[in-house]
């Protein structure tokens, strides 16, 4: 089994009171406090980036997982996503996922049944501050875009799963750098036909519809209920196969 670790990245636990207030503080201009100040912001910022890159820098093979943290242990799709992660750590490949319950603990305790590496990227939240028992590699964040920037840099490929505004705030940013190159072409997938299915038709029959994006951005996504398949496609650019 894979060594457990837990960073925290120098940000103290919060109460729901001051995390409300988290990133309100960010944008602030009228703060006294100097010790809140933009310059001294800053560098809670730069502290988070770089304790996250020096965490994950020899991370190796990596897909990130996006999903719901409302899937219950015995819902069908909390299912598939534990044999997802199975299926990643079987090619030997780290499961990255923002470490809470629901989908992101059933990625994880997959992964880290077969003694892959379970990443969890957890934000300072009122109601998900706890990081799930299976994240044997794990972070805490208290600004969102720093952690964003870890699901991006270290993940070859990337697997969503249903769930609700963060999810699609982290599919849709996914989506943008991919289309305008400012990260590689990597692959992503959306896992769930019945849950998906309404949005791409929207997407490809109302915006590339009407020309707010090309119809070959439509390529970029595939859409698969099946867990070998969305692991395949999820790697294709990952060397190597499963472990024996």
């Amino acid at each position: 089994m894979a060594d457990r670790r837990r960073l925290n990245l120098g940000v103290r636990r919060v109460g729901p009171a001051r995390a409300r207030q988290v990133g309100r503080e960010l944008l602030s201009s009228d703060d006294k406090d100097w010790s809140h100040s933009d310059p001294w912001r800053v560098l809670r910022i730069q502290t988070e980036f770089v304790e996250g890159f020096e965490a994950l820098e020899d991370l190796g093979p990596a897909v990130s997982l996006f999903g719901s943290a409302r899937v219950k242990d015995g819902d069908p799709m909390f299912q598939a996503a534990h044999d997802i992660g199975q299926a990643l750590a079987r090619r030997g490949v780290a499961v990255i996922t923002g470490g809470g319950p629901g989908i992101m603990e059933a990625v994880n305790r997959g992964a880290d049944e077969l003694g892959g590496v379970s990443v969890g990227l957890g934000i300072e939240l009122p109601h998900e501050e706890a990081m799930n028992d299976s994240v044997n590699l794990g972070l805490m964040f208290r600004y969102f875009f720093a952690r964003k920037v870890m699901f991006l840099k270290y993940a070859q490929g990337f697997i969503c799963l249903p769930g609700g505004f963060g999810t699609f705030d982290e599919l849709f940013e996914t989506l943008t750098l991919i289309q305008t190159g400012t990260v590689q072409d990597f692959p992503l997938v959306l896992f769930g036909r019945e849950y998906w299915t309404g949005l791409l038709d929207w997407l490809g029959k109302t915006m590339a519809g009407r020309g707010y994006i090309s119809p070959a951005d439509m390529d970029l996504i595939t859409l698969t209920d099946d867990v070998d398949e969305a692991v395949a496609a999820a790697c294709t650019q990952i060397a190597g196969g499963p472990r024996p």
